[in-house]
């Protein structure tokens, strides 16, 4: 009697120790694809060019220390949330996927912006025209933006889908 208790005792010690270890495996793949999806934000996107008469945004410079170019495939974060970006200033610049309207771009994000209530990110005018061919509606709603491990990234529109392991930041 003793030992078939032992023997289911035993056996019930297995299968606790095998549940959690299958429990953590799947908690650790959760909290994997959680800090992907919690390393995105979603909000409205709109544009700037500090060298058009009207445009209050910005200057010739920078945050991080780079003239500004329109041709560029580059973007201002918004400021408060450069620490997720990896920040700015006083660092190097990164990178992010911006995904809205069916179309996703990699940016570098060289700046912080946008100066305007309700909007996550300002993108130049080439990157904006990867969204609105005719600047006229000046804000994308519904964008979603995720920062990009690494330096290796090669801005411009992308067609290939971007892995859990490459967002987020370093």
């Amino acid at each position: 009697m003793v030992v078939r208790l032992s023997a289911v005792i035993c056996g019930a010690a297995i299968m606790f120790a095998c549940s959690s270890a299958a429990m953590a495996r799947t908690e650790a793949s959760y909290a994997a694809n959680r800090a992907a999806h919690d390393a995105s934000i979603l909000g409205t996107a709109s544009t700037y060019n500090p060298h058009r008469p009207g445009y209050r945004e910005g200057g010739a410079e920078t945050a991080s220390g780079e003239r500004y170019d329109p041709s560029a495939w580059t973007a201002a974060i918004q400021t408060g949330l450069r620490e997720k970006f990896g920040g700015v200033h006083g660092g190097r610049a990164r990178y992010a996927l911006v995904e809205g309207v069916n179309k996703k771009v990699i940016v570098k994000i060289n700046d912080v912006g946008p100066l305007e209530p309700g909007r996550i990110i300002d993108l130049n005018e080439r990157t904006m025209r990867l969204f609105d061919p005719t600047l006229q509606r000046g804000l994308i709603l519904n964008v979603k933006v995720t920062p990009l491990r690494g330096d290796h990234w090669t801005p411009g529109p992308i067609a290939r889908k971007v892995t859990a392991s490459e967002v987020g930041t370093d």
